[in-house]
């Protein structure tokens, strides 16, 4: 069951970040405001998922009992890594994305930007960790 949780992961980031985001401007009706508005919301629980899916791959990382799944070799550091992303989208990069989306919202014109350059380059990152993670952890934990 917990070889899931990375593809469930992936799932949740290819569904919202590689096609919500992107169709839901160009739906009838859809404003920037309000687009703005729901992408923030989304992103926020989204967010809010990963890090409930990251603490519970790394417990199963540092209590694995199969013998075979140690707190060092690579679904250590692929975890370490999916930790670092995570952290820097959700304490750095999308703290600063809201604040320029309330700006938009609100009828003002922040300058330009490169942050969503950078959401999206984590979000690339993770398409290629989180399977790696989930077929590493399936090696390890399958007999």
């Amino acid at each position: 069951m917990i070889i899931a949780v990375p593809f469930v992961w992936l799932g949740m980031v290819l569904a919202i970040s590689f096609l919500e985001t992107p169709l839901k401007f160009r739906a009838p009706g859809i404003t920037v405001p309000l687009g703005l508005g729901i992408g923030r919301l989304v992103f926020r629980v989204l967010n809010a998922a990963e890090l409930v899916l990251a603490a519970i791959l790394t417990l199963t990382v540092l209590t694995s009992t199969a013998g075979r799944s140690t707190v060092e070799g690579v679904p250590t550091t692929v975890l370490i890594a999916l930790w670092a992303l995570l952290v820097v989208q959700v304490a750095v990069v999308r703290p600063r994305l809201d604040r320029r989306a309330r700006q938009l919202v609100q009828g003002h014109e922040p300058p330009r930007s490169h942050l969503h350059l950078a959401y999206v380059a984590a979000e690339c990152a993770k398409v290629l960790l989180l399977p790696t993670f989930g077929i590493v952890l399936a090696l390890r934990l399958v007999p």
